[in-house]
């Protein structure tokens, strides 16, 4: 099958944004895999004085994980489809979390061009149609030392954690979303997943952006070699130069 992308994808998100808290709801470990991820950024002081950015937040669930690992955190969280955002917008917030509708390959056009501490990102860049070009923009974005934290579904590469996933997908969540009228968009994600990087390959492409301190992480239960935490900084100038 083709991949959606770009104004696709965003439109088939738009769509499924009524149903897609009750579907990921279901996955065991969801919303406290995201929390272990948050705390993987290693943040201190609940984030007292520094800014986040939650890049792809769909309907929150990551916004959520932020908020509670990182509360006294300025949180920014962006999404390139409008019902998933306005999902996410209308639960309650503390004043310090506000949200952007723009895509990942457009947030200097969006208002999102200063320094930030930190930047997560759950389950977006195997949905970019330039990862590449996404990580050099997140780089940039973040101030010397900042932190990067990608939750990802990146396979190990093992034959069986691969089968484990296409097992799960064909056997429970297509049938789901088949019969909620989005279908199209849980076979991409399911494709998604298999056609990207597995959790190595991936790593490297952070390194290639400019990132060092680069750890992959595992995450517990049934996601285990399915799912990781990507955790990265961006050095200064001079320690670059010096790795380079």
């Amino acid at each position: 099958m083709t991949l959606l992308r770009d104004a696709d994808l965003a439109a088939a998100f738009d769509h499924a944004a009524r149903s897609y808290d009750t579907l990921v709801a279901a996955n065991p470990g969801y919303h406290a895999h995201l929390r272990r991820s948050a705390r993987r950024l290693g943040l201190a002081d609940g984030g007292r004085g520094l800014r986040v950015l939650d890049l792809g937040c769909g309907t929150g669930a990551s916004t959520a994980a932020l908020a509670a690992v990182l509360p006294h955190a300025q949180i920014t969280a962006v999404d390139a489809s409008a019902g998933m955002l306005q999902r996410a917008a209308d639960k309650p917030w503390s004043d310090n979390v506000t949200f952007v509708h723009t895509p990942a390959e457009r947030l200097r056009q969006a208002g999102i061009g200063e320094a930030y501490d930190a930047v997560f990102a759950a389950y977006l860049f195997r949905n970019v149609a330039d990862p590449d070009g996404v990580l050099t923009a997140v780089h940039d974005l973040l101030a010397p030392h900042g932190r990067l934290a990608v939750h990802e579904y990146t396979l190990s590469g093992r034959a069986i954690d691969r089968a484990v996933w296409t097992a799960v997908c064909r056997g429970l969540v297509l049938p789901i979303a088949t019969a909620l009228g989005d279908g199209q968009l849980y076979r991409h994600l399911w494709r998604s997943v298999v056609d990207f990087d597995t959790a190595g390959a991936f790593a490297g492409r952070v390194r290639a952006a400019g990132f060092d301190r680069i750890q992959v992480l595992p995450l517990p239960g049934w996601q285990t070699g399915i799912t990781h935490t990507v955790i990265a900084r961006r050095p200064t100038p001079d320690t670059h130069a010096e790795a380079r």
